[in-house]
């Protein structure tokens, strides 16, 4: 793996970061003007095959985002699902018969030997297979038989912020096209991302609770939980605070315990059923005494020790993932920086990790 050095960074912390958070409007409406057609035009290609199953491969935060799929075609489509062990082919050798299946790998660089190599075998193995990148020109792009172009544009800090809400558009958008939905539930993103992320103030109060923090648990349930895992990720890759995200559910078997009055928690609520499923995880925080942050609809925050409000009057529970993440962007940015560090250049981080 090469190292990428913190002195290529600019010598204001964040800035590189804070920047390609802020063109997350221009990326989403990209997306929707110039990408959706042609993406609509492979999910058409896709539906043709009818897979039976299908198999997401992803690493990090593509990961997160590959789990947001995994929801959305489990869902809205009746399609089951699982995540890839990529070991299973690229250590062990296994061979699994994958006709009828549809292998979705999602990447952000598209260059990861692991992904490519698990992604060529699922080929060979009869699978139909799909890559979700920001690089039509990648090697993974070249080994699967279709290709989705996220249009996101270089992404230079090393914590991935554009790629990861321009790879959740990308995949609403791919499943729209194979129940030839219309997508139109997403065409209010690009505004409403931009009135997020001009709340940047109310995030840098959010900050200050946090910036002593020793750990931290972030929670959620249904479309919310890809949402979580993203947020603990960028927070333990730019603040290097541990940063543990469980299911609701997972929550009450036995994490709960490490869990007290000084313990930060954010949860993340979505406006719908996911919202409702985690309910019962919100009372036992409470019950418990922990300093309960809510991200979510305003009733939700207002029974919470702080908060930050989304707006999601009108907005579908399965497209709101998209705008849950920002603010939980703007919150790693802000706490590294009041910690003294740089979140554009995390220690021992590379841009590009190549796992095999």
């Amino acid at each position: 793996m090469t190292v990428t050095s913190s002195s290529t960074y600019s010598e204001q912390p964040g800035r590189i970061m804070s920047r390609e958070m802020a063109e997350q409007p221009d990326v989403l409406r990209r997306l929707l003007d110039t990408g959706a057609p042609r993406i609509r035009e492979t999910a058409a290609r896709v539906a043709a095959r009818s897979p039976r199953f299908v198999l997401l491969t992803a690493r990090g935060t593509s990961d997160n985002a590959a789990l947001y799929a995994k929801y959305l075609l489990e869902v809205r489509l009746g399609l089951p699902c699982g995540l890839t062990s990529m070991s299973t082919t690229t250590a062990y050798g296994a061979k699994p018969d994958l006709r009828d299946v549809l292998v979705i790998t999602v990447s952000q660089s598209g260059g990861s030997p692991d992904l490519v190599a698990s992604t060529q075998a699922a080929r060979e193995a009869g699978a139909l297979t799909l890559a979700v990148t920001n690089n039509p020109d990648s090697p993974l792009a070249a080994v699967s038989e279709h290709h989705i172009d996220i249009l996101a544009g270089p992404e230079k800090a090393l914590p991935a912020t554009k790629t990861y809400t321009a790879s959740l558009l990308a995949l609403y958008l791919f499943v729209e096209g194979l129940r030839d939905g219309d997508g139109a539930a997403a065409r209010p993103l690009p505004g409403l991302a931009a009135d997020l992320l001009a709340r940047q103030a109310e995030i840098r109060t959010l900050a200050a609770r946090y910036r002593f923090a020793e750990r931290m648990v972030i929670t959620s349930r249904g479309y919310g939980y890809p949402t979580a895992k993203e947020a603990a990720l960028k927070l333990m890759e730019t603040s290097y605070i541990p940063a543990l995200a469980y299911s609701g559910a997972d929550l009450l078997h036995g994490p709960l315990a490490m869990v007290d009055n000084i313990s930060p928690v954010i949860a993340v609520v979505p406006d719908g059923r996911g919202g409702e499923a985690l309910q019962p995880v919100l009372d036992r925080l409470r019950g418990r005494g922990a300093d309960l942050v809510v991200i979510g609809p305003k009733p939700q925050v207002e029974q919470a020790s702080a908060g930050f409000v989304l707006p999601t009057e009108g907005v579908p529970e399965d497209v709101q993932p998209i705008l849950e993440i920002i603010p939980l962007q703007l919150l790693a940015h802000e706490v590294t920086i009041a910690r003294g560090q740089d979140p554009d250049a995390p220690r021992a981080l590379a841009k590009v990790t190549e796992t095999r």
